[in-house]
This record gives C-alpha cells, structure tokens and sequence, in this order.
C-alpha cells in the first residue's frame, strides 16, 4: 500500500526523491510566470502504451515554448523504467516529466532559455472507471496559435481548462465541450472529443487552438484498423447533440463515455465499447 511518502517518487537534481517534493522557489520563473510544460504517460496492469511518444512530445513541447528540451528521449525513459520499479508491478501510475525556466531577463518576463531546469514525477493515480460523465457547453473559449502556446503541452494553457470545468461544475455538470474562437467545437476541458452517429466516428479537424492528443490518434489509428469511419471536420456544438453516442479520449481515463450534453442523453454504445476494447488489447500487445 502507498503513503504519502511512497506514493509519489520525484528525479530532480541528479536523485529520486520522495513525497511532494519542493522543485521552485518565489523568484523561479517557472512558478511565478509559467514557463513550464510537461507531458503525462500512463502505467497500469503493467504496461506503459505510447511512453515513448509521450517522451518525444515533451522534448517537441519545451522546444515550441522556447525551452532547451535537455533530456533525450533515451535518456527519459531509463528513468522512466527506473521509477516505475519503485512501484507494484500492476500500479496505475501518472508519469510526468516536466521543464521549466529558472530565470528571466531584465525585469523577469522573458525567460532565459540556459536556464531549463527539469524533474520527472511518478506518482500513483487510479484509472477512472468509465462510469460516464455528464457534460455542458462551456462559455470559455480555446485561444489560438496567435494568442497562446497552443503547439505545446504547456502549464499555462490550463488555468483557463480548470475555469472552464468549474463553472460547468457549478451548473451541475461534470465537464464541458469548448469552442474555438469561431465557435467551432475544439475539445472537452480535458480530453479530446469524439461522437458516433449512424456507425461513423466524428472528431474535430486540428485546427490549431487544442492538442491533437496521442490518445485521440492512436484511437483513430485503431477504429480505422477496424474499418470503422473515422471523419476529421469543423464540427459544431449541434452536431454533438445530434450523436448516438459521444466520448472522450485522452492520457489519464484513455477513453471514457460522456452520457449527456445539457439536456441531452446518451448510453455507453458500440463504437465507445470497440474503441476502449481496441485500446486495452494494443496496451497489452
């Protein structure tokens, strides 16, 4: 059994530590002004699917914000399997490796790329079971390419994700879809976005205000593998009303059924159950 000291293992600074350990002081860019990406990979029943994407993202994410990605893949995933043999075999696990900036320039604002500085964080985090999730239309909007960092997995994309979930929360709802600025569906507040209608799979077309996460390929790569449909489109919030089914993809559930949208209700159907089985079997190949 885990405790708070086992639960969590940290490699900073040449060393594993234990626990929540403390990475960033006040005066860390990082933490004051956001100059942090990171990425998420996944263990469970003993297997870790797509860690090695996951690894490269990171390095591609440190680059876009203009970071120094200083760790290779390779090396990545030495730790990786390092820590994950201070766990139970079957642990569900998030692996987290992370960059940051320690200093800025003159006044702070604009980081000092030399200074990248970077941990990789293991800690235990259940599956969600894929009970389902009744989501909402989020007043929040994603920003695009010309606004933010939309081309990284970078910390500060996530603030307006987590406003985004807390006013659907308070309404009722456990998530919500959010637009792009044209109004166009992007994604769920944390994960991609997927429908089913009359046997076809629907999913927005990347358009450069959400990350086409490595979850959503992979789940496109395999439903087609099937010969199930898959259509990338500018999609609209109608379109997702109109579904048969409609469900999520992403790093930390993997994929997982939304049963309702507003007023509208949706049951756990085929294409979800074919494409979470499809899933785990390539997890376990």
């Amino acid at each position: 059994m885990s405790t708070p000291d086992t639960d969590t293992w940290t490699f900073f600074e040449g060393d594993w530590h234990s626990g929540n350990v403390r990475l960033m002081g006040p005066r860390t860019h990082g933490a004051w002004l956001g100059s942090t990406v990171f990425d998420g990979a996944r263990a469970f029943e003993g297997v870790t699917p797509d860690l090695e994407l996951h690894l490269a993202r990171v390095n591609r994410s440190a680059e876009a914000l203009g970071l120094k990605p200083k760790v290779s893949v390779e090396q990545w995933d030495g730790l990786v399997r390092d820590g994950l043999a201070r766990f139970p075999h079957d642990a569900e696990l998030y692996i987290r490796p992370m960059y940051w900036a320690e200093s800025g320039f003159a006044g702070g604002v604009r980081f000092d790329p030399e200074t990248t500085n970077w941990c990789l964080s293991i800690y235990v985090a259940p599956m969600p079971l894929p009970t389902g999730v009744r989501a909402t239309l989020s007043p929040f909007r994603r920003p695009s390419i010309e606004m933010a960092p939309v081309d990284a997995k970078a910390g500060c994309l996530y603030p307006n994700g987590a406003r985004a979930l807390t006013e659907a929360l308070s309404r009722g709802f456990g998530n919500c879809l959010m637009c792009d600025g044209l109004g166009n569906i992007a994604e769920f507040a944390n994960a991609n976005a997927f429908f089913a209608r009359d046997g076809i799979v629907y999913t927005p077309v990347p358009n450069g205000t959400f990350l086409a996460g490595i979850t959503r390929a992979r789940v496109i790569a395999l439903l087609r593998a099937e010969g199930v449909a898959v259509v990338e489109k500018t999609l609209l919030y109608d379109d997702f009303l109109q579904a048969d089914e409609v469900f999520t993809a992403g790093n930390f559930a993997k994929v997982a059924p939304v049963i309702g949208l507003d007023d509208a209700r949706f049951e756990p159907g085929p294409i979800f159950r074919l494409a979470r089985k499809l899933y785990w079997e390539f997890a376990h190949r």
